[in-house]
């Protein structure tokens, strides 16, 4: 099985969750061919206020002027990437640091002009990805993209995800998070079709972060990905749990795929 795991959240910033997932991801990765991805967006704001920067968001994009980008290289692409990969060497994977830029693994054009250095990813080639799996290593992505011209772009983490495991052709994407998995008026839903997620959204249930990842979710099913699942980082052994085929959080299906 080849799959992609999200991580964000308060997982990525915590020494010990770091060192649990990264145990038990490494165990997974040497029995299947595994990319780990990963955003930052906490520590990227504690590092701007530390420097006198405002954060700014619209639409829940950071606005990313030219100071913005070259904290998006000091902390996606540097801090946070490499705290995350010698967790994964400490746990005996072969764990190799990229972000989207290399080998253009990720080529981007810009999203909109009044965001600045936003990212909307055009193109996964995943190549590399493929060539670092197939002898025995691990892939951690920062979410950074750039284009041929050398510009840099940041790019939202869930959507980094998605390009990632509809290039490497993932049999899934896992997103792990700081909940449960995808609420609605009566508790978690165990499974969604990408009409059920419009649905929730233009409801007003599926709001900010959550609406971002189901609208990241339905574009990778669109793209051939062939499960997605939104399920608590926080929950120890979680994907091992979902590789056996055990309920937990949110399963997103295509239409056809509902289960009965």
């Amino acid at each position: 099985m080849k799959l992609v795991v999200k991580l964000g959240g308060s997982l990525l910033e915590c020494p010990a969750e770091r060192a649990r997932l990264a145990e038990e991801l490494a165990a997974i990765a040497r029995h299947h061919q595994m990319v780990i991805v990963h955003g930052g967006g906490k520590q990227m704001s504690q590092f701007l206020a530390e420097r006198g920067i405002e954060s700014r968001f619209v639409d829940g994009l950071r606005v990313t002027s030219p100071e913005v980008v070259d904290a998006v290289l000091k902390v996606f692409a540097g801090t946070v990437n490499h705290e995350l990969v010698a967790s994964f060497v400490a746990a005996g994977a072969k764990a190799v640091g990229l972000s989207g830029i290399d080998a253009a693994l990720a080529e981007a054009e810009c999203l909109r002009q009044d965001l600045g250095a936003v990212g909307k990813i055009v193109r996964t080639n995943a190549e590399l990805l493929t060539l670092l799996c197939s002898h025995d290593y691990l892939p951690v992505v920062a979410c950074v993209a750039g284009n041929r011209e050398g510009k840099i772009f940041n790019v939202n983490a869930d959507q980094m995800a998605v390009a990632c495991a509809a290039g490497f052709r993932a049999d899934l994407l896992v997103f792990l998070t700081d909940v449960e998995g995808v609420r609605g008026p009566e508790g978690v839903i165990s499974e969604l079709t990408p009409a059920a997620c419009q649905h929730l959204i233009q409801a007003g249930v599926a709001t900010g972060g959550m609406q971002a990842k189901l609208n990241a979710a339905c574009d990778g099913l669109a793209w051939g990905i062939g499960q997605v699942i939104i399920v608590p980082g926080a929950r120890p052994g979680v994907v091992s749990s979902i590789l056996r085929g055990e309920q937990t959080g949110t399963r997103l299906v295509r239409e056809n795929a509902i289960h009965g």
